[in-house]
Parts: C-alpha cells; structure tokens; sequence
C-alpha cells in the first residue's frame, strides 16, 4: 500500500473518497474487467500488448483506486522496456470505470505513480495515447522512438522523470530483456 496521498496532490476532494493500494494477485481478474469494460474488444491485439507478453508489470507501480466500499473505481499499470540500451517504462492501461470518469481518478492514478516511479528510480516513462490528454501530465511526442506497427507515430510520448532523461534516446521500443 502507497499510504495517504500527499498533501500537495491537486486531487485534496478525493482522499476521502479512495485509496490507493499497489495491485496483488487477487485483483487481477477485477482490473481484467475493468479494462476490458473501459476499452473496445481486441484491447490485446494492440502493438503495446506485445511488449507485455510474458513480462509481469514493473512490482509497486500498478496501483488501483478502491472507494470506500471497496468497490474499483481505476487501475494504471507500467510495464519495462528497452530502446537501444536505455530502460524505459511503458504506461498503460490506465482505466476509470464509466461510473467514476470526470471525478479526476485517472489523472491522481497518473501523478502519483509517475512520482512513485521516480522514487522508485525510473528515469523515462512512454505510452500511446493523446497527446492532448497525456500533454497535461508533461508527455510530448517522442520523434526518433518507434512502437512495433501498425502504431501511430504521432500517439508515441515520453516524459522525462529526470530532466534529459529522453536526450539522445532513439529506435525501436522493444520488450524489456533481463
């Protein structure tokens, strides 16, 4: 369990409302269906689902957010990956269920596991998404990285935890070698 939310987390309205615990074993078949509730059938067959095959996500980073009855209101999960000899987290999914969307869930789960996984010693952190979205948490397009095809370069972010982390980082993400 992260423990309490600091007390700079812009999301002060909803510390009384969840609780933020790092996901167990128990829970995986409850964040199973809560992605596959919040994304279109065929979620697994995306490029990013290769890098996941066989790798367990990044221990301490994928979070779920509980309400106060128990009840999962979002889950974030991170995956290792490499590009060239750099290590890099791969973001994703993260999920809110359609009953708690526009509560800010999904942004407190994105800002407190990216200060997590800065603690934790990451230094780089990429995704698919919207740049739109993602923008507001300091992701920008990542141009001299490739995600496997058929993805759009144009959806490929990066943020850098520590600054220059990204700084001469290029090629194909590939999946995360031991």
């Amino acid at each position: 369990m992260l423990g309490p939310l600091p007390p700079e987390t812009e999301q002060r309205s909803l510390r009384p409302l969840y609780e933020l615990k790092t996901e167990v074993a128990e829970d995986r078949h409850e964040v199973e269906a809560l992605y596959d509730t919040c994304f279109a059938p065929g979620r697994e067959a995306l490029s990013s689902y290769r890098l996941r095959d066989g790798v367990p996500p990044v221990a301490g980073l994928s979070l779920i957010a509980r309400d106060a009855q128990g009840v999962l209101g979002g889950a974030i999960r991170y995956w290792p990956v490499q590009i060239s000899a750099a290590a890099a987290l791969l973001l994703g999914p993260v999920a809110v269920h359609p009953t708690r969307q526009g509560e800010g869930l999904g942004a407190m789960l994105i800002k407190v596991s990216l200060d997590h996984a800065l603690d934790l010693g990451w230094e780089r952190v990429m995704l698919v998404g919207d740049a739109p979205y993602y923008g507001r948490f300091g992701f920008a397009r990542l141009v001299q990285v490739s995600m496997p095809p058929p993805t759009n370069p144009e959806r490929v972010l990066g943020r850098a935890l520590r600054a220059g982390a990204w700084d001469g980082i290029k090629g194909d993400v590939m999946r995360a070698v031991d």
